[in-house]
Order: C-alpha cells, then sequence, then structure tokens
C-alpha cells in the first residue's frame, strides 16, 4: 500500500481533509451505478447515467491540471479538441476515478502555497474564458464541482430505486453512518 501524500504547506494542509472526504464519499456513490441504466436519464436535457458517472470520474484529474499548467485551452487553434472520458462498465468508471484522486491528491499536496495563488486560466480557441486564482480552481473546479454532480447522480440512483448512500449524515436508505 502507498503511503498518502503528505501536505507541503499550509494551504494544501487545509485543502486534503476536505478533499479526502468529498472523495471517499463520491467513490461510495459511484459504487452504486447501476449498469443497466448506463442510457437513463431523468430528462431529455439531462446527461445519460454514464455520462455523469464518467463526468464525476474524470473531475478529480482537473486538479493536476489546475496546479501543474498555467491554463488549459479547451480547443486549441491547429490542435485536438478536448474530449470527455466516458466509461463502458461501472469497474472503469472507479479505475478512472481512483487513478485521477491519487494524482490530485498528490498534485494539491506537493504544491506550494505561493503555486495556489498563480493566476489560472480556461481558453478556447486561444480566447481567455475566465482567470482564476489555482485555489479556486482546486475548490471549485474541483471539489465544488465534484459536490454538485455527485447530488445529481443521488437523485439518479433515488429515481432508479438504488440505495443512497450516507454523505454528510444518514441517507433515507442509511439510518446509520
Amino acid at each position: 500500500m502507498n503511503p498518502q501524500p503528505q501536505p507541503t504547506g499550509r494551504i494544501s494542509a487545509a485543502l486534503l481533509p476536505e478533499f479526502d472526504h468529498e472523495m471517499a464519499t463520491t467513490r461510495k456513490t459511484l459504487e452504486r451505478v447501476p449498469e443497466d441504466k448506463f442510457d437513463w436519464a431523468p430528462h431529455e436535457r439531462s446527461m445519460k447515467l454514464v455520462q455523469l458517472a464518467s463526468h464525476l470520474a474524470e473531475m478529480p484529474s482537473w486538479a493536476n491540471v489546475g496546479l501543474k499548467q498555467d491554463s488549459l485551452d479547451l480547443a486549441p487553434v491547429g490542435g485536438p479538441a478536448f474530449e470527455q472520458f466516458q466509461a463502458a462498465s461501472r469497474a472503469q468508471v472507479l479505475e478512472r476515478f481512483d487513478k485521477n484522486v491519487a494524482a490530485a491528491r498528490a498534485a494539491i499536496a506537493y504544491t506550494d502555497d505561493p503555486e495556489y495563488m498563480k493566476p489560472w486560466s480556461l481558453l478556447r480557441s486561444g480566447q481567455t474564458l475566465m482567470t482564476m486564482p489555482k485555489i479556486a480552481v482546486v475548490r471549485s473546479f474541483v471539489i465544488n464541482h465534484i459536490i454538485h454532480h455527485r447530488g445529481q447522480l443521488t437523485v439518479y440512483l433515488r429515481l432508479n430505486n438504488v440505495a443512497v448512500p450516507s454523505i454528510y449524515g444518514p441517507s433515507a436508505d442509511e439510518g446509520n453512518m
């Protein structure tokens, strides 16, 4: 078993307990994704279950992009556009999620405090869409975004009669924590 990377600065020390909790509860939720419902969506404008689960599996990787790069161009001029991961099985979702969580945790742990304050930009075809400090990328694009989509996933589970795990306290399906 590999030891968990330990924080090198005050910011990473503050982020890692929250990151670890949110990733553990997200994994618990992803473990319940029913493969026989991969093509199900609650509405025609909603993501299919497989797209939502795949999106959740990929999101931790954005910590690496946000901390190790100064920008990301979703559709670089003359280069390939960003392609979203789509799993073929729950096992693939979990494998990708675990790999991305481990890499993200290491990136968070090993980033020095001054780096967290540097600007990061999201681009499309060379045009800046937004710029924010790298700490905001980790909090907004990674942690908060995962919380948002995990909430969606719990609704998908409920609507498909799949037990919803406890996340911040007991769920209707799991009275004990």
